[in-house]
């Protein structure tokens, strides 16, 4: 039986539900779902990387196989197999990584929010780089820490800076391949400075690394946790190197934390998708990602050259952008009088878009930088897009 004429239920929301704001790359991604539209928004694979059949097989064999478990609940640790291949996969150069330390999440996204949770209080310093993901911001931000930047240059991340911030915090958090937004990466030389110095300064590291396989060259750099399994806590993720449809990411900590990790888990969600887990481990067990990663590469780099050649023929020699070695993004930095907001709303009307850098910047935001992805647009409409951007530019030189 229905109520007639209830009353209005008067919505009071947590102070933390008041704060969440919504992710400006996913409302740029409401309007880049139109056809006409060449953009250079997302941070999104290709989905010509997408391994469909090798997928659906391994559905099918997993199902019929071992369907009664693979449907069941699992344990919140997740699936054992898939867990001791990136212990093995990340134990290098005489660090041992354990299965144990392994915690599979549903997506890397959910990682960061765990380690918000178990890390961050209200107030809790937390140093990130100049400018870094948006996703992780805005994951930590619900905790309401105290964003300190850490600071950059054209190399990325600068090591002998943080004594400068560092005092009280509770993690840096830091993306070495290929960063989103500006596709910088950091030196081998800059790494072992950078796991030194946390080290010495008792501060927990964040290693985020969802494009480190994605290397043009072919030849991933050295992963920091295993320069320091006990100081650094590494993310990773499969939605680079076989589908985000899959929404499986993991991370690997040492056992104190991962056991808190484990527990907010629980909280969460109970355990990520068994099934998932299970197709995946059988896709990859037997080496497959040595001969699907490659072609991944060249299909990046190969788009890479294209946007970066175009932005030579057509950026006013006033714009400046990196030129990265791997993953999917392009970081482009303005004369400073142009601001990319504005920019934006110019370009989508000629039906181009990109990410103003501003959402990037925990503190003090650079109007004049935006974010240019080239993996999902094909050469020809890279081209076009590249030249009505320059054209914009121009014109407000």
């Amino acid at each position: 039986m229905k109520i007639e004429n209830p009353a209005p239920i008067q919505w009071r929301f947590s102070e933390r539900a008041e704060q969440l704001q919504s992710s400006f790359i996913r409302e740029i991604l409401k309007i880049t779902q139109q056809p006409e539209i060449i953009s250079f928004a997302g941070g999104l694979p290709s989905p010509q990387t997408f391994p469909v059949e090798t997928m659906k097989a391994a559905f099918d064999k997993v199902l019929s196989e071992n369907g009664k478990v693979a449907l069941q609940y699992g344990p919140t640790d997740g699936y054992l197999p898939l867990r001791q291949w990136i212990a093995d996969s990340l134990s290098a150069n005489g660090a041992k990584i354990v299965p144990e330390q392994v915690l599979m999440t549903s997506g890397s996204q959910q990682a960061l929010d765990l380690l918000g949770k178990v890390l961050i209080d209200e107030g809790s310093r937390v140093l990130v780089e100049t400018p870094s993901y948006l996703g992780a911001l805005q994951a930590f931000s619900v905790y309401r820490p105290e964003f300190k930047s850490v600071e950059t240059d054209e190399h990325g991340l600068v090591p002998a800076s943080l004594d400068k911030v560092a005092a009280g915090a509770r993690l840096l958090y830091a993306l070495p391949n290929f960063q989103n937004p500006t596709g910088r990466s950091l030196s081998v030389e800059r790494r072992v400075e950078l796991v030194e110095t946390c080290a010495r300064l008792g501060l927990p590291l964040i290693e985020d690394d969802p494009y480190g396989a994605l290397s043009y060259k072919g030849a991933p750099a050295p992963k920091m946790v295993a320069m320091n399994p006990d100081g650094v806590i590494y993310m990773g993720s499969f939605s680079k190197v076989l589908t985000p449809g899959i929404r499986l990411g993991y991370v690997v900590a040492p056992l104190p934390l991962v056991r808190r990790l484990e527990l907010a888990k629980q909280a969460a969600d109970l355990h990520t998708s068994q099934l998932t887990q299970m197709v995946v481990y059988d896709v990859i067990k037997d080496g497959f990602l040595d001969q699907h990663i490659p072609k991944i590469r060249t299909l990046y780099g190969d788009q890479c050259q294209v946007m970066l050649d175009a932005m030579a023929q057509h950026f006013p020699s006033a714009v400046q952008w990196t030129k990265p070695e791997g993953g999917m993004f392009i970081w482009v930095t303005l004369p400073k009088h142009i601001d990319a907001m504005k920019l934006l709303d110019e370009a989508i009307a000629q039906k181009v878009a990109f990410v103003p850098g501003s959402p990037f910047y925990a503190n003090e935001p650079e109007t004049n930088t935006l974010r240019l992805s080239f993996v999902t647009v094909p050469p020809e409409r890279i081209r076009a897009g590249i030249e009505i951007l320059g054209k914009l530019i121009a014109a407000k030189l």
